[in-house]
């Protein structure tokens, strides 16, 4: 097969594969003798059968597989031959084919771009650190004994309010019928603690001990319980007692609530846990002041294909969400069960700025990915299969009672591991990075260190905002026009139910995010 480069830009090459007819004729039908030793066809002794029934059975067949193993040869024979780093999956296309003639095919490649890593020792790196901070345990002390106040029942006839704790039974109905999961007995609820659907608390306010309140309430579109979203149900409630909160007290008594030993171990506990909240906060500073000083010295052409992919996603990003522009006109009268079949650009939504700091931001993350693999692999740092093993049960872990779904959806798919891998193996080059490095500590505040993460999302965040308002206004004008359409909004088809989800990817994918 005959391989020629015919065209370069920048990174991205292609190459023509030419194999011709007298080669491609001659490997067609060596192999169609190999299907002849071994065609077991009705009427004929095994490896008997003539050479034109084996062609005129096997002829088609074989030649799409001789076809495609020349060609993929070819293809590996080009990536070898010119040492090719290759930077995506290559594309390889056939171009002219006919019986009797040369095929022509074309290799398109993108290859690795040539980076030299800066000199990491002369690099000067802030690490930000956080003191232990007396006020902000005491005011999650504060918090907690405010939570776990000792209740005490009312004994004089009065109306229930909120702050006050009622003992209840209840039992939801939607239509007159009674649900799954819709009642209890003896509760004990906090009025104001939002931990029922909204507006159940609310509907016991006034009530007295011994009267039954039918408590109406919506549950919210989104609710969790498909069955449930959206109905209006009553729940009977009979109201049984009343308490009152007393004061909130810091001392052994609220440790032994909570499960400790007492005030000293509680008071460890929280400045613990309060410890590894910011550690994340704090290790995602010195990661951004890392790379915002290797930014500083790389400048090198990227894959068009890795910088295509990382742009679409700031761009939906900044777009919020999906980046589909659900915002056009959805009550003109047609079917919305072709699933949005048209393709939305991801950045149909952005302007000419936003566009453009998308593109510097992909760049930017693009450059620097490659840059921290290169530094990977340069000085031998890999992430093992027990590596990810690892973390694969630590995912587990977390879903008590669907711990091997988790582990087979994770070991059934490889992008799913990968995905657990990739942030391994960064943690590492950065440890190897900020030890070579010069660091400097500097101590900072809690509100300083949030502040700046904050800063750092405002440009996603002003995108969303501007897209909510942008919304907002389309609902006003929408509900002005109500009436005209409502005629036509009722010929409109159901929306189409999503499938349900398996257990083992939803929890995979919950694992995935946080």
């Amino acid at each position: 097969m005959d391989i020629n480069e015919t065209s370069k830009d920048g990174l991205a090459l292609e190459y023509e594969l030419k194999l011709t007819a007298q080669d491609l004729d001659s490997k067609i039908a060596t192999r169609l003798e190999e299907v002849a030793k071994t065609a077991n066809m009705p009427g004929f002794r095994p490896g008997k059968v003539p050479m034109t029934v084996v062609k005129a059975r096997f002829g088609d067949q074989v030649k799409g597989e001789v076809i495609r193993t020349e060609l993929d040869n070819g293809a590996r024979d080009a990536v070898e031959k010119n040492e090719l780093k290759l930077a995506s999956q290559p594309r390889l296309d056939i171009v002219s084919y006919e019986d009797g003639q040369d095929l022509i095919a074309k290799l398109m490649v993108e290859v690795m771009p040539e980076i030299t890593i800066p000199d990491l020792a002369a690099i000067s790196v802030e690490r930000p650190t956080l003191p232990a901070n007396d006020d902000e345990i005491n005011e999650t002390m504060t918090r907690l004994a405010d939570e776990n106040r000792p209740t005490q029942k009312v004994e004089k006839a009065r109306k229930a309010k909120m702050g006050d704790v009622v003992l209840i039974d209840f039992t939801g109905r939607i239509d007159g019928v009674a649900f799954e999961g819709g009642t209890a007995s003896d509760h004990m609820l906090e009025l104001g603690s939002n931990s029922f659907i909204p507006g159940f608390e609310e509907g016991l306010v006034g009530a007295s001990v011994g009267e039954t309140v039918d408590v109406k309430v919506s549950f919210p579109a989104e609710y969790q319980t498909e069955h449930l979203a959206g109905k209006e149900a009553v729940f009977e409630c009979p109201v049984k007692e009343i308490h009152e909160k007393g004061e909130a007290s810091i001392d052994d008594a609220l440790a032994t609530k909570l499960g400790f030993e007492g005030l000293e171990k509680l008071r460890e506990a929280v400045a613990g846990q309060l410890s590894s909240q910011h550690a994340m906060a704090l290790r995602q500073a010195v990661k951004t002041n890392v790379f915002d000083q290797l930014a500083q010295n790389i400048e090198f052409d990227v894959p068009p294909s890795l910088l295509k992919a990382e742009y679409e996603g700031i761009a939906k990003s900044l777009a919020g969400d999906d980046g589909h522009n659900h915002d056009h006109d959805h009550d003109h009268d047609h079917d919305h069960d072709h699933d949005h079949d048209h393709s939305h650009a991801a950045d149909e939504n952005l302007d000419d700025a936003q566009k453009a700091e998308a593109n510097e931001m992909a760049l930017r993350r693009v450059r620097l990915g490659l840059l921290l693999t290169e530094i990977g692999n340069q000085n031998n740092i890999t992430v093992t299969d027990e590596d990810t093993k690892q973390a694969v049960m630590q995912q587990a872990y977390r879903f008590p009672g669907q711990e091997q779904q988790v582990i087979e959806y994770y070991n059934s798919n490889p992008d799913a591991l990968r995905e657990l891998a990739g942030p391994m193996f960064e943690e590492r080059v950065m440890d190897y990075i900020l030890e070579m490095a010069q660091v400097t500590d500097k101590e900072t505040t809690v509100e300083a260190l949030y502040a700046e993460a904050e800063e750092r999302a405002k440009p996603a965040k002003a995108a969303k905002e501007k897209k909510a308002a942008k919304k907002k206004t389309a609902e006003k004008k929408a509900s002005a026009t109500k009436a005209d359409t409502k005629a036509a909004s009722a010929k409109k088809a159901p929306a189409k139910k999503a499938a349900a989800k398996k257990p083992a990817k939803k929890a995979a994918s919950k694992a995935k995010k946080s």
